[in-house]
């Protein structure tokens, strides 16, 4: 052990004299030439013999004829020896003693070798190290340190003291002798399992900016794109903000309009016809999964023989559709569309069991607007509504046993259902009467609804789309007997005389079985009252053939009741 040295490196934290840092050294030999001028020779050539040692980084170059160091005694492994440079003379002081230098973590102690350093604040001369081989294919401008991982970088020494001798520790009182350790620095930070990085250059700083600057860019216009959305759809911040109930997700109850809706719009139709003289607009129901549709005869009266039918069903299918049979007299027709999958008949109702202020909806295509729903309720029954008449001879003209009701109904509703409250078809809408166009079928006229619409009785319906399925036609119930349209008394005369040949009560048919005659009056119809011709066959219609009624007649100032049983006719 050498006695301790006041002036050597201080242990790793501690105040202590320092030397200057040596210049960077590389592995090769230098060796001075002769008439060395002091100029510090390029990278690679040989120092001369009295050059003396290199000035500290950034100080002046040593005058001609400063004493060479001495040259270092060869490696033969262990510690590589230290050289350093004779210092000018300074005052007097202690000897110098050995010192040690911790080098990070896990870094055995240095101790200091080579000649004597003289004390004083401050050594003129630089150290050398001696010339030590850098591993093969190691970077020339790193130097090897054992023990700490890999090569350190030879950057140049720190901040010089006053005076340019070498840096100078927080207490200031010498410099810090280096040997084979170059460019060692107490007080960094000791590397963990790896050299240290270099660091960054100009290039390496822009790309940082670049790469920084758009990540801004796209932060900042993700921002601003949310925060636009946000305010685009909620408002500013200072926007006034309006109460409002939450999401109602509940259902309705299945006799509410909604649920009744609900269940009966997958089987309504929008029906449009196109003929070759006039088109028209209107509703329909689908009866049964072979694709029949109910609808009117006005509906699709237009089409002819040679016109268009295409029915639109509540989802937005659309199909071909043809007429499978149709009936003046009940204003009821019946179309078919072909190669539709997943039909939703609605299921049929009983008119008969119908009250007066029963709940009711009616849905359909009132001026093309495909399934609209309006409630209301049943305002009367057996309304006797007579409709059509505008060929003149009658045959158009249909009598119907009506049910009333206030739901609105306008032109486009004729043909679709009227619903009950379990979405069961009681009636087809078919007509209305409106402030400017009187009573009517709904196809007659453009007026609106006042609450005065009219649906055929499902009942009535059923019988004849059954028969117009089976056999393209419809059979009328009939007494065989010829009434007098223009009898303004009360009740319904039959005519007293024949015409176009026709007697007035027809041979062998139901009346004349019945015993009725010429000039009769019938005043009721199972106790129901008669008022009119149209009333009476408004009655009638409302039968089925083969059925039984029992007649209330006036003859001669008496009244008198038969039984008759009804005949049955084809429409033509």
């Amino acid at each position: 052990m050498h006695p301790e040295d006041p002036y050597g490196t201080p242990p790793y934290g501690g105040p202590g004299p320092w030397a200057p840092a040596p210049p960077v050294q590389r592995p090769e030999p230098r060796t001075a030439a002769p008439g060395w001028s002091g100029a510090t020779p390029a990278q690679g050539t040989a120092l001369p013999p009295s050059a003396g040692p290199l000035p500290p980084y950034g100080g002046p170059a040593p005058a001609a004829g400063y004493p060479s160091a001495p040259q270092a005694p060869p490696h033969t492994g262990g510690e590589p020896p230290h050289l350093t440079a004779p210092a000018e003379a300074a005052p007097p002081g202690p000897a110098p003693g050995p010192s040690a230098e911790p080098d990070g973590p896990g870094r055995p102690l240095l101790a200091k070798s080579g000649a004597p350093q003289a004390p004083g604040p401050q050594a003129s001369g630089p150290q050398v190290s001696a010339p030590q081989s850098a591993p093969e294919g190691a970077d020339p401008g790193f130097v090897p340190v054992p023990g700490d991982g890999g090569p350190r970088p030879t950057t140049p020494p720190h901040a010089a003291a006053p005076g340019g001798h070498g840096p100078v520790p927080p207490g200031g009182h010498g410099p810090v002798p280096h040997g084979a350790w170059q460019q060692y620095d107490p007080w960094s930070a000791p590397l963990q399992g790896g050299p240290a990085a270099p660091p960054p250059g100009p290039r390496n700083r822009r790309v940082l900016l670049a790469v920084g600057a758009v990540a801004l860019a796209l932060l900042a216009g993700g921002v601003g794109g949310g925060v636009g959305a946000y305010v685009e759809r909620y408002g500013g911040i200072n926007d006034i903000k309006l109460p409002q109930a939450a999401d109602d997700a509940g259902g309705r109850r299945p006799d509410s309009v909604a649920g009744i809706a609900q269940a009966a719009l997958p089987g309504v139709v929008t029906i449009h016809v196109r003929g070759n003289a006039e088109q028209g607009t209107g509703t329909g129901f689908v009866l049964d999964r072979q694709g029949h549709i109910l609808t009117n005869n006005h509906v699709v009266e237009p089409a002819g023989t040679g016109g268009e039918i295409s029915v639109t069903f509540s989802g937005g299918q659309t199909a071909k559709a043809k007429v499978v049979g149709q009936d003046g007299g009940y204003d009821l027709a019946v179309v078919q569309v072909e190669g539709v999958t997943g039909l939703r008949p609605l299921p049929l109702g009983n008119s008969d069991s119908v009250r007066v202020g029963d709940p009711v909806v009616a849905i359909g295509a009132p001026f093309d607007l495909a399934n609209t729903v309006t409630s209301g309720i049943i305002s009367a029954k057996q309304r006797p509504i007579t409709a059509g008449g505008e060929k003149g001879d009658g045959s158009d003209v249909s009598y119907v046993d009506a049910l009333q009701t206030d739901a609105p109904i306008n032109p486009g509703n004729s043909g679709g259902p009227l619903v009950d409250a379990r979405a069961r078809v009681i009636g087809i809408n078919s007509a209305i009467r409106a402030a400017d166009t009187g009573s009517g079928s709904e196809s007659g006229g453009q007026g609106g609804s006042i609450g005065l619409g009219f649906a055929i009785p499902i009942n009535q319906a059923k019988r004849v789309a059954e028969e117009l399925i089976n056999t393209g036609r419809a059979t009328h119930p009939v007494i065989g007997v010829t009434l007098e349209m223009e009898y303004a008394g009360d009740g319904a005369r039959v005519s007293e005389h024949s015409k176009g040949g026709k007697q007035p009560v027809t041979p062998g048919g139901p009346g004349a079985k019945a015993g009725l005659r010429a000039g009769d009056v019938i005043t009721e119809v199972d106790g129901a009252a008669v008022h009119s011709g149209e009333e009476l066959i408004v009655k009638i219609r409302s039968h089925r053939p083969g059925d039984t009624l029992l007649l209330t007649l006036q003859r001669g100032g008496k009244q008198q009741s038969v039984r008759l049983r009804l005949g049955s006719s084809t429409a033509g």
